[in-house]
Order: structure tokens, then sequence, then C-alpha cells
């Protein structure tokens, strides 16, 4: 009996200790950006079990990140709240007050073919289904008004639509999870996939990119449900539904340019 209450008190300490030190994780380690001073996304050490192959940098793998306890900070000045949903902010400036997340996808998309010299790929639709191509060329200032315009006759609504579906076990570095509105609220969310690894057991890790409302640096997201796999979500080949910080979606809100 005496050996039955000395085992369970060991495991009640042992699951205390675990408990305080995930709660010291949420409250003390996540404000803290970028910790180790990570200076692209790519450096960023893939999680137990999972590899990345060097000699594979992606346009998403090469993002440029701010230094160590960089902030969020919000286009109209200021520190965005909850700073504690990011682990580490993109360098890269902001445009305008209207690059929310849908936006931030689709400059993330147009930096990418811009980089590459691949100006007439870069094209969009509006809500109303009305396509605007790019036609600045290889000129900074021409892209940068470009997707200013873009921004706001553009949403969530019209990359869910006009994006196409991808299977979670196809899933690949720039696609993106949208949901629009749903009925009777303002506003829905996207979310761009920076960085996927393979484990050969059926499961993915992820790395992941957004902006939010109000407008805000582009920042890799931080998964705060689990401190050991942090900032990589974890998801299976066959998941239906999926948390990504505090938002939900279904494995149909997966999308691809």
């Amino acid at each position: 009996m005496k050996k039955i209450i000395k085992r369970t008190l060991i495991a009640l300490l042992v699951i205390a200790i675990a408990a305080g030190g995930y709660g010291l994780w949420i409250y003390y380690g996540t404000p803290t950006s970028n910790p180790d001073n990570y200076t692209r996304v790519g450096d960023i050490p893939a999680p137990s079990g999972f590899e990345r192959t060097e000699d594979d940098f992606t346009f998403e793998r090469n993002l440029p990140l701010k230094p160590k306890s960089a902030k969020v900070e919000l286009v109209a000045g200021g520190n965005a709240r909850m700073q504690s949903t990011c682990y580490a902010v993109v360098d890269m400036p902001m445009l305008s007050n209207a690059e929310q997340c849908a936006d931030v996808c689709m400059r993330l998309r147009a930096e990418k073919l811009f980089a590459a010299g691949q100006y007439s790929s870069i094209r969009f639709k509006d809500v109303n289904g009305n396509t605007l191509q790019y036609r600045g060329g290889a000129s900074r200032n021409a892209i940068n008004n470009y997707l200013r315009n873009l921004y706001g006759v553009a949403s969530t609504f019209s990359l869910a639509r006009d994006m196409k579906p991808r299977a979670i076990k196809d899933i690949r570095p720039g696609d993106v999870f949208v949901y629009p509105a749903p009925a009777g609220l303002p506003y829905g969310h996207a979310i761009m996939v920076v960085d996927v690894l393979n484990n050969g057991k059926g499961q993915k890790a992820l790395l992941l990119a957004e902006g939010n409302t109000p407008a805000r640096n582009i920042h890799i997201m931080r998964n705060t449900a689990n401190p050991f796999t942090s900032p990589w979500f974890i998801i299976d080949d066959d998941d239906t539904e999926m948390l990504f910080s505090v938002f939900r979606f279904k494995a149909s809100d997966l999308k691809h340019f």
C-alpha cells in the first residue's frame, strides 16, 4: 500500500512539474520572438523525426526574419496584441493599412514570382471575378503600387473561390489554408504554408505565416499548444480538421495557386 501511495505521489509530482513548466513556457517563453535569433525561415531546425533537404531552399524557406525580440507592429503604429502567437517576425516592410491576412498570402505569392522574374504570372482576381494583371516589370515601385491597389478589392472570399484544392498529403510551401467569412461574421482567415517536412509515417510538420486585422507585420505562427514542437504544427495526412493557433481549418480549406 505504501509503495502504491509513493508511486502515486511521484506521478502527481511529475505531472505538477510538467504542468508548471508548460505554464511558465506559455507566460514567459512565448512573448519573445525568434528566441534563437535565426536569420531565415530555413534556419529553424526540424522537429524530432522530421528531416529537411538542405539543398531544397524554396522562396518561402529563404524568407528573412527580424532578430530576437522583434515585435509584431501595426501599420497604423504601435504593437499588435497577442504577441505570444508570433514565433518570429518576417523582415519585410509593410505596404499599407489594408495588408491583412488574405493580402499577405497574395503578397508572398507575388513576391515569389517577382523575385523569379515571372512578372506576367503575377495576377489575381478581385471579389467580382475580374483579373488584375501586373504589368510593371522589374520596378519595385510598380509591384508595390500593384499590391496596394489589389488589397481591399480581393479577400478571403476571392482566394477561397479562385484557388485550387490540394489534398493534405500533397501539401507544399506556398499553399494556403483559407476560409471566407462565415455567414453573419465580418472576417474569414488565410495563412500561408512556408515549410513542409515529412517523417515517412503519414505526418507533416508545417511552418505557417500570417497577417491579420488590423494590418501588421507578416509573422511565423507559434504553436502555443505544444512547446515541444513549436513553432512546427504536426498534422496527419488523413486529418479532417486542424487547429492552428486560435484558427480552426478543415482539410478542404487547403488551396494552391
